[in-house]
Formats: C-alpha cells, sequence, structure tokens
C-alpha cells in the first residue's frame, strides 16, 4: 500500500476551480485543469511515493508484475495495469465522440501501422489496440449528450423548431425512423460542405431561440436539448457537432448517479465534475466540437445508430458496510463508491477490503485512515493510493464525516 500522486491534464476545456479545490490547491489556478489521471498509462502515468522519492507507477509494475498486478489480472490482459481512473472537470464541452470495439480498434491499429502513420502523429485515429468502454459517475451535476435519441422523439423536436430549412431533413428521417434513418441523416449533416453548413446552421439557431421564447417553454419537453444547441453553437460556430447534438438524448446526472457508455455510442460530456473509469486505452473517434483531427469515414465506421435510451446507473450494495458498485459488462475495470462517517458509533465507521488484483483507492471527500499489516496512510480529500495484488487486506477507518472513497479495480473475465 503506497501514496499515489496523478497526473494532472490542462485542457482548454477544464475547471480553474474544481480540481484545485478537490486537492487543497489556491483556486482559481492560473490554467484550465481538466483531468486528473491515476494509472498508468503510458502518456501519463500517476507516481507511487515511496521512502525514496517518487516512482512511476508504470515503471512499479514493470519491475515487478506478478506482485503489483496479481495472476488473475495478468492471465487476462498481460503485464499492463487494464484501466485508467480518472477526475475529469469539464467547465465546457468535450468534443463529440465515440470509441471503436476491441476488434474495430485492433484492426484499425494494425491499418494504421502498416500506412506507416506515427503513434504521436495528429492524424493517428489508434493510438493501441484496445477497446475504450468507460463508467463516469457524477461528483457535481453533469450534464452530457448519450447515444442516438428515438427517431421519432427527434422528429417531433425538430417539427416544433418551426424551421423551414429543417423540413427535407426532418422528411428524411420521419420516412425511415430507424438506424438506416439516423445514419443517412447523420451522414449528410456530418458531410455538408461548409458553405450549406453555414446557411444552415443560423435558421436552426433561431428556431431555438424562438422555441425557448414561447410563453409555454417552462413546460416544453425539449428545453434542454435547445439550450445546448445554442451553448455549443456559441462555443462551436459553423460547427458540423452543432447540427449532430439534435439527434442525441440530453442526459442529467445527479452527484452518486452512473453513466455507461459502450463501444460505438456517440457522446460528448457538457459540464460538470465526474469520477471517470475506463479501459486503458486512447483510442477516439472525433465528430465534431473540437479543433482536433475528425475523421468522418472512420467514425461512420464505429458509430451505432440504434436509438437508445441511455440507462443512468444507480449503484448496488456489495455487502461490505457502506460500500457501492457500479455494475457494467467492462472485464477491464470495476468501480466502487464508500461512505463513511467518523462519528458514526455503528458500523459506518470503517470497513475492511480485500486484495483481488490492483486497486486505486481515491479520496473525494472527508478523510480517511488506510491500514494495512504494519503500514499506514491518511488519505485527505483529493488524495489517493496504490493497493498492489500482494498487499493484505485494507482497513479503511473515516477520520471525518461524509468521507467517501472511490475503489477501482479489474473487473471479472466472463468466458
Amino acid at each position: 500500500m503506497r501514496q499515489l500522486e496523478g497526473a494532472l491534464r490542462s485542457y482548454a476545456w477544464g475547471s480553474r476551480t474544481a480540481l484545485a479545490e478537490l486537492s487543497g490547491r489556491p483556486s482559481p489556478s492560473a490554467h484550465p485543469e481538466a483531468e486528473l489521471w491515476l494509472g498508468a498509462h503510458p502518456g501519463d502515468p500517476a507516481h507511487v511515493i515511496e521512502e525514496s522519492g517518487a516512482r512511476s507507477l508504470r515503471d512499479v509494475i514493470d519491475e515487478a508484475p506478478l506482485h503489483e498486478l496479481g495472476e488473475r489480472s495478468i492471465a487476462a490482459f498481460g503485464e499492463r495495469l487494464p484501466f485508467l481512473l480518472k477526475v475529469l472537470a469539464a467547465e465546457e464541452p468535450l468534443s463529440l465522440q465515440a470509441h471503436p470495439s476491441a476488434e474495430q480498434a485492433r484492426e484499425g491499429f494494425a491499418r494504421e501501422d502498416a500506412a506507416g502513420i506515427p503513434l504521436d502523429s495528429a492524424e493517428r485515429n489508434y493510438r493501441d489496440a484496445s477497446h475504450k468502454p468507460e463508467l463516469v459517475v457524477a461528483l457535481t451535476r453533469f450534464e452530457a449528450l448519450a447515444g442516438f435519441r428515438d427517431p421519432h422523439r427527434t422528429v417531433r423536436f425538430l417539427d416544433a423548431l418551426g424551421v423551414a430549412q429543417l423540413e427535407p431533413y426532418v422528411g428524411l428521417l420521419s420516412g425511415q425512423p430507424d438506424p438506416d434513418g439516423l445514419r443517412a441523416l447523420f451522414t449528410t449533416w456530418i458531410t455538408l460542405p461548409q458553405q450549406a453548413l453555414s446557411a444552415l446552421l443560423p435558421p436552426v439557431l433561431d428556431g431555438c431561440v424562438d422555441y425557448l421564447s414561447r410563453p409555454d417553454a417552462a413546460g416544453a419537453e425539449f428545453v434542454p436539448e435547445a439550450r445546448t444547441v445554442l451553448e455549443l453553437s456559441e462555443g462551436y460556430p459553423g460547427d458540423a457537432g452543432v447540427l449532430a447534438a439534435l439527434l442525441l438524448n440530453r442526459i442529467t446526472l445527479e452527484p452518486g448517479q452512473g453513466l455507461f457508455l459502450d463501444a460505438g455510442n456517440l457522446h460528448a460530456y457538457l459540464h460538470g465534475t465526474a469520477v471517470e473509469i475506463m479501459a486503458n486505452s486512447d483510442n477516439v473517434l472525433r465528430g465534431g466540437l473540437t479543433p482536433k483531427h475528425v475523421d468522418v469515414p472512420e467514425l461512420l465506421r464505429v458509430l451505432d445508430f440504434d436509438s437508445v435510451d441511455v440507462p443512468l446507473l444507480a449503484p448496488d450494495a456489495t455487502g461490505r458496510v457502506g460500500e457501492v458498485a457500479y455494475a457494467t459488462p467492462a472485464p477491464e475495470f470495476v468501480l466502487s463508491r464508500i461512505d463513511l462517517d467518523a462519528s458514526d458509533a455503528g458500523a459506518g465507521v470503517s470497513v475492511t477490503i480485500e486484495p483481488d488484483g490492483p486497486q486505486i483507492l481515491l479520496c473525494t471527500s472527508g478523510a480517511a485512515k488506510l491500514g494495512c499489516g504494519a503500514q499506514s496512510l491518511v488519505l485527505e480529500r483529493g488524495g489517493s493510493a496504490w493497493i498492489s495484488a500482494s498487499d493484505n487486506e485494507v482497513h479503511i477507518q473515516a477520520c471525518a464525516d461524509e468521507t467517501q472513497i472511490f475503489r477501482a479495480g479489474v473487473g471479472r473475465v466472463t468466458t
């Protein structure tokens, strides 16, 4: 058991306050802080704090993979940590994006390697051969777009805007309200010449303004959707991703609720702070709302156009006092949340966990004392710890009320 120091990532869409306040640093920060990476991803590994100093978690694992990862994880995923834990703080929207399936990732990675595209090239889509299922759990109210909305509801939304220039596109979808119709409409919009896009977007935005200005707007069905289109257009004027947002589910997560995104799900995180866990991959196919590389043909190849009502995940009890877990089909990771109170005279003060492969503990509120054999470690808010597969059981005792710890580990591989 050792203290873990995460890698802080700065992107323009990040927050100047959320991660600084989480870690007890001066707020606002000098630059937007978007993500705190807690893992062994080669792009920015976290560091283990030892008596001799800080060491890259990736180096620690490479030096003694069996000791750190254990037999179960190595048998399933090789000598690498299969998950990446993050804290994500979005002040502005992230890019519209999707992730490939495992098969698509392997094929795409091999294809780009054969073409001689450098791994660090801005034109590279596949930086590794892994898929990237991911789970976000909200720490604050968290806003997102995720998955294609039911075509019938989308037709109602587009009709409600009353935009004459949209009528041909509404007819395209109303005449084929299924995945093929969604594919046809999305493909048409995402490939519009800039001149045509610049002509279509202003009346669409005017339609959203008119919709929100109606006397009955407060109770109207698509208020969040219309507001989101206007907000996206301010940050990304003339971007095809603004039109694509008309087709997606608009989702709000309250603190503690989760959202799981599998391969092919078109999504964009809009605003809020969350804990995020994913397979240890950096494969992203972007579709807009970004100055970065957008490969439309490759995006269309991986997208799933089945319409979905994206279910928000409520955690289930694990049987341990204070612990609940977020069930997903991803074998690379499992995420649970532990809530304890120092003033609770009952069993809610502490909990004991047994290592079953490598784990990372992250304290998001309060404080806790960790005990593992003769070792002890205090986790303040924003602090984290690395638990190797070879560690003994870990005793977690709350040092403050409303202590909250997220626990990340390796999932179960089914055959």
